[in-house]
């Protein structure tokens, strides 16, 4: 048998995800009550709406045939959407559905970059930010995000010739997992860094809706010059509770959408029609359950922050996003082994902010996935009683 794997495909193996699950199943075993905080899949059920839509589609036969595209229907309600929301006036050639902005960020940069190109990533910032581009052949340079600056961009701190090199700057605020905000004036000063070296910018605002403290939300694309040089993914999956559906949409530069969406047709036949009806009641129906959402989320921060203080983190209290982002207390451990004994001693999963990048050890990641008042009588105890110092 062939066993002759590519450089690429040895370069991922088991992570801490697969230990975490496999220790998760022993303790489970053994009887002990597992709390998994470290994967965010809103436990909130999408609208009675959304899945009435999705069964009316379900039967129609035609309905299961390819898409190849995104109906009239899809794009005007995308159209609405941005309108209504943040002010943004859209074409129908500047916007296409992908698979998710998982998979969108999975093969953006084939349409852009040659073997070797650069492309600008967050460190810490999402993993798909990074594995994406390295996919793709491109060659991944990090810009460092430090707490002392909020994790937002020092753009000064970008190495000119690294700067002058580069094809695309992925950028995504609020930042999973950082739980961060950016205001517009940092916006308009990624357009000027963009336009003076020429880069493209691809903006992710998956969690443009789960933002905290009255905090504005926006998305790059109102501010002048940013649809001149740029892209913005904002997805369903978290502001409409469709995680599973697989739906988000790439908006912006007529010209880059049009390219990627003749590139994405080599592999993709179309948004299936199930998934259109779904994101078409999201979009076009009551928004009243994404502001109760947003309260809730608020609501579950408050009550695991205050219980992470007085546990012996730091931290401070997420602006947006659905975790919670911590430093964990000086015990001597890698926030990957922090996460397998918290495991082991509490029961709590969380996910080891080294996951994120080099930039994320020392810290951990929790999921606002459960009920405030479950979230408020977390029990750490038994990593108390573990490391003595807590």
């Amino acid at each position: 048998m062939n066993t002759n794997f590519s450089n690429r495909a040895m370069t991922f193996g088991p992570n801490i995800f697969n230990i975490l699950n496999e220790k998760k199943e022993e303790l489970i075993k053994k009887g002990m009550k597992v709390t998994n905080l470290s994967v965010g899949t809103p436990d909130f059920a999408p609208s009675k709406a959304i899945m009435e839509a999705v069964s009316k589609a379900s039967l129609n036969p035609d309905n299961y045939k390819y898409s190849l595209g995104d109906t009239k229907e899809l794009t005007d309600a995308v159209i609405a959407w941005y309108k209504r929301r943040y002010n943004v006036e859209l074409k129908a050639g500047e916007i296409m559905s992908v698979a998710g902005t998982q998979e969108g960020m999975a093969h953006i940069a084939l349409t852009f970059c040659n073997e070797g190109d650069v492309v600008l990533v967050p460190n810490p910032g999402y993993p798909i930010f990074e594995t994406g581009p390295y996919l793709n052949g491109a060659k991944v340079c990090y810009y460092e995000l430090l707490p002392e600056n909020n994790y937002l961009i020092d753009f000064d701190s970008i190495d000119e010739e690294v700067a002058r090199k580069a094809k695309l700057i992925i950028v995504s605020y609020p930042l999973n997992p950082t739980c961060t905000c950016a205001d517009k004036e940092f916006y308009v000063k990624l357009i000027e860094f963009a336009k003076k070296y020429d880069i493209i910018v691809i903006n992710d605002n998956a969690y443009s809706e789960i933002i905290y403290d009255q905090r504005e939300s926006f998305s790059f694309l109102e501010l002048p010059g940013a649809k001149e040089i740029g892209l913005e993914f904002n997805s369903l999956s978290k502001t409409y509770n469709l995680t599973g559906i697989r739906i988000s949409f790439l908006m912006g530069n007529e010209k880059y959408i049009e390219k990627f969406s003749q590139l994405r047709s080599q592999f993709d036949y179309g948004t299936s029609f199930l998934v259109q009806a779904a994101a078409i009641e999201a979009l076009n129906g009551d928004q009243s359950e994404v502001a109760k959402n947003r309260e809730e989320y608020q609501r579950r921060r408050d009550a695991l922050c205050k219980v992470l203080l007085n546990n012996g983190f730091e931290l401070n209290p997420s602006e947006g996003t659905m975790f919670v982002w911590a430093k964990i207390p000086d015990v001597g451990l890698s926030s990957e082994e922090f996460c397998i004994k918290l495991l082991e001693t509490t029961g709590i999963i969380c996910t080891p902010g080294s996951s994120f990048g080099s930039l994320g050890e020392g810290y951990v990641r929790f999921a606002l996935v459960l009920p405030a008042d479950e979230l408020a009588n977390l029990d750490f105890s038994g990593m108390g009683e573990m490391y003595g110092k807590l």
